[in-house]
């Protein structure tokens, strides 16, 4: 068995395209899994590409071992990979989960309400079957994930701001964030997977600075080099002006519980994890390459 070979599940998403940097940066081999087709040309030295299947078949079957993994994927999908997990002799996991199943559990959006059932569930099945298979488990819950200009949440905000030229605010929008970068998602993902007196266990994963959600915006303005252009709308304008919004393909998920949460702190104690980790995250710096 090679201690130094990672199973990486969800390879292609914003954590897992840092994981594939990151992972051989310090040393190793990485067995990353994708539901795309997958050429030969994929493969590095370093990392191996896998078609991933969620049902085995006897053809599927190994002789290699893979006994650590991290989970970049969503988390309620897991389950569909249990069989293949256990094929490879899976032995330990960090897995991505989100604080949106805390944050969002009082939304009245559909959506949002199907996400946070999907979180809470996905969390409770793979638990359950960690426990049953006696494998180590941890789940990591970020909070506002940004980074490569591919998230949805701060590269959303750049792109209305880019096509726009203003942002829409509720109130003071005083509510507090704590972004976390996705390299500092995925340096966690790897320490937690090294740090052996961390199992069994779920922490909440934030940033490495804590500001209100009106500073979070000023700060893309000045990170796009535009002056800020912070306007401040009544909920009710601010209602119909997100249903208008929701004609155009891109903020078709954009809906009045934003405005809400403008307002509402959304935050965690991640210090004591961090310190288990022997890292810090970065603060709030946005450079091009965080930008679309």
């Amino acid at each position: 068995m090679d201690n130094r070979l990672v199973g990486v599940l969800g390879a292609t998403s914003l954590v897992g395209a840092c994981l594939q940097q990151l992972l051989p940066e310090n040393g190793w081999r990485v067995m990353a899994f994708s539901r795309q087709s997958i050429t030969q040309n994929s493969n590095t030295t370093q990392v191996t590409w896998r078609q991933l299947v969620p049902v085995l078949t006897a053809a599927d079957s190994t002789d290699e071992k893979i006994s650590l993994w991290i989970c970049a994927a969503p988390i309620w999908i897991l389950p569909e990979y249990f069989k293949l997990l256990s094929s490879y002799g899976i032995k330990r996991i960090v897995i991505l989960s989100s604080t949106s199943s805390i944050t969002k559990r009082k939304s009245t959006d559909v959506k949002e309400q199907k996400i946070v059932q999907q979180l809470i569930e996905g969390e409770n099945r793979v638990t359950a079957w960690a426990a049953a298979n006696q494998i180590e488990w941890i789940i990591l819950r970020p909070t506002l994930i940004y980074g490569l200009g591919r998230d949805k949440n701060i590269s959303e905000i750049a792109r209305f701001i880019q096509r726009f030229g203003f942002f829409p605010l509720i109130g003071k929008a005083a509510g507090l964030r704590q972004p976390v970068h996705a390299g500092d998602v995925a340096i966690a993902c790897i320490r937690a997977l090294q740090t052996l007196n961390l199992r069994n266990c779920a922490y909440n994963l934030t940033g490495g600075e804590t500001l209100s959600y009106r500073e979070m915006i000023r700060r893309i303005f000045l990170a796009l080099d535009r002056k800020p252009r912070l306007v401040t709308l009544p909920f009710w304008l601010f209602h119909w002006t997100i249903i208008a919004m929701r004609c155009l393909p891109r903020y078709r998920h954009w809906n009045s519980n934003m405005a809400a949460r403008m307002n509402q702190d959304m935050v965690f104690d991640s210090s004591a994890l961090w310190r288990q980790l022997l890292i810090s995250a970065r603060p709030f710096r946005l450079s091009r390459e965080d930008l679309p």
